[in-house]
This record gives C-alpha cells, sequence and structure tokens, in this order.
C-alpha cells in the first residue's frame, strides 16, 4: 500500500552551481545557472502555480479564460536573521470573454482566490503556517 500524501523531489548536482529537480514520476526540471529557474523563483513559481490551478480549475467551469496570468513576487531580504522573503503577494490578471458564462465566472473569481488562500493551495498554506523544516544527513 502507498501513502498518497507523500510528495518527495530529489535534487542532483550536475555542475557548480547547477541541479537537476527529478519528481516521483521522472520528470526533470534544471535549477541555478543562467538559463534555469533560481530556487527563489520556484518557490514564487510554486507559489502562483498552486493558487493558479485552483483558480483555473474553479472558473474555467464556467468560461474559458481570454487572459489568465497570475504573477508571484517579493523582497529577498538579508538581515541579522538570515535570508528570507518578505513581501509575498500573488497578483491575478484574468480577464473572461462578454456574456453570461463570463459573468458567472468574473463573479466568482474573488471567492475563489480567497478560497485558494485560505484553504486549498498547500503551497501558500504551508508558508503562511510556518511549517517547521527538518535537515538530515543520511
Amino acid at each position: 500500500m502507498t501513502d498518497d500524501t507523500k510528495r518527495s523531489v530529489t535534487i542532483r548536482r550536475t555542475g557548480a552551481g547547477r541541479y537537476v529537480a527529478t519528481n516521483a514520476r521522472g520528470i526533470e526540471l534544471p535549477i541555478g545557472g543562467e538559463q534555469s529557474f533560481s530556487p527563489i523563483e520556484l518557490l514564487l513559481t510554486a507559489l502562483a502555480g498552486c493558487t493558479a490551478a485552483d483558480v483555473d480549475a474553479l472558473t474555467s467551469r464556467r468560461a474559458e479564460p481570454e487572459e489568465f496570468q497570475v504573477e508571484a513576487r517579493g523582497d529577498k531580504i538579508r538581515d541579522e536573521s538570515g535570508n528570507r522573503m518578505e513581501n509575498l503577494e500573488v497578483v491575478f490578471r484574468v480577464r473572461f470573454p462578454a456574456g453570461d458564462a463570463g459573468d458567472a465566472a468574473r463573479t466568482v473569481l474573488p471567492d475563489m482566490v480567497a478560497k485558494s488562500h485560505d484553504r486549498l493551495c498547500t503551497v501558500s498554506r504551508t508558508v503562511e503556517l510556518s511549517t517547521p523544516i527538518k535537515t538530515l544527513i543520511e
């Protein structure tokens, strides 16, 4: 029996400052270097991607969006407490077509964004709840 609550990725060094992340399905994602996402960009991507998927699934049932962009942004801080991100924001730019279906999607959009933020998006909920991280050496 498998535990469907477990998630993991493995990071493999491929060169100086370069890595490849591999998920359980074998999908690879390069990290580091000029042609790849940085770890901070991946954090922002996870924030935007998680809530985008929630909101898209719930609003596109009503109407196919004409535009759907989500930007995650924040400030990288370095101080006596260490490095971290502050002032995190997730900004939606969504446009639906004219008509009843588009009106229905526009009507539910604010509620869907709030539901994703408050309950559904595992990534933002984890960041906001300050989940402790244990590091191990095997």
